[in-house]
């Protein structure tokens, strides 16, 4: 048996990290494990520059996940200020741009998922700095704002975390039973997902997707790269790793 801290990411808008290249920045359609170490972080009161234990948080969990609605696709236009390097120079850093004497604008794009909804399963490593219950109670009282990607993406609900001991992570993602988001009911109690759940997320075949060292209780269809493993949160780099992910048959209703 295996413990887990399951919780429940929902918000109308969720931006989750790609690779940045050029003008746009794109986003992936299910939670990037940069973006839920920087929300067990921010949870935590760990600071961005303190490498130290950025590091520690980095190799102390594992996460699986759930895709339950993979949600809309949005687009937003922007305007960033840049700065304009003397000749023969260049910046080395945002704050260089930023206090530069002629500055230009850049036309950009952030891309958004309008109402996903993931479960994810977090699991402790053998040198995890903080144990699950810990990390639990954290997520309940969190000391710096929590959002999903971005600070422009609020959580639209509690993130509920729940203990739990499963003999493989399919058990603990399929089998935990989780409240309603709509249609709750005065006479009749209902769990996750109801009728109103399924039509209003359109819920059909969940994704699995999660990193090595896990038992899966699952088939994996295929693996991919992402590249969001933290290796400096101050100097903003990151390195591939590797992500299995299981396709599973939609429900017969």
């Amino acid at each position: 048996m295996t413990d887990y801290l399951l919780i429940r990411l929902y918000g109308p808008l969720a931006s989750w990290g790609d690779i940045a290249v050029g003008e746009i920045r794109h986003s992936a359609v299910h939670p990037s494990r940069s973006a839920l170490l920087g929300l067990l972080g921010a949870a935590l009161g760990i600071e961005r520059g303190d490498e130290s234990a950025q590091h520690a948080l980095a190799t102390g969990y594992r996460f699986g996940i759930k895709l339950e609605a993979v949600g809309l696709p949005l687009r937003d236009y922007h305007t960033v200020q840049v700065g304009v390097p003397p000749r023969k120079a260049s910046f080395r850093t945002r704050r260089q741009e930023l206090a530069a004497d002629k500055v230009d604008t850049l036309l950009s794009a952030r891309e958004y998922r309008c109402d996903s909804l993931s479960l994810v399963a977090i699991e402790a490593t053998a040198t995890a700095p903080y144990d699950l219950a810990q990390v639990a109670q954290a997520l309940r009282c969190p000391h710096f704002p929590l959002y999903l990607g971005r600070r422009s993406c609020p959580l639209a609900i509690p993130l509920a975390p729940v203990l739990v001991s499963a003999g493989t992570l399919r058990e603990v993602l399929d089998e935990t039973s989780l409240p309603p988001l709509i249609g709750l009911s005065e006479r009749r109690p209902q769990a996750w997902p109801s009728i109103l759940d399924r039509r209003v997320f359109q819920l059909g075949q969940p994704r699995y997707y999660w990193e090595d060292g896990m038992q899966s209780g699952m088939q994996a269809s295929f693996e991919s790269r992402r590249h969001d493993q933290p290796v400096s949160r101050s100097r903003w780099q990151f390195s591939p790793r590797r992500e299995w992910v299981a396709l599973s048959r939609p429900e017969k209703r």
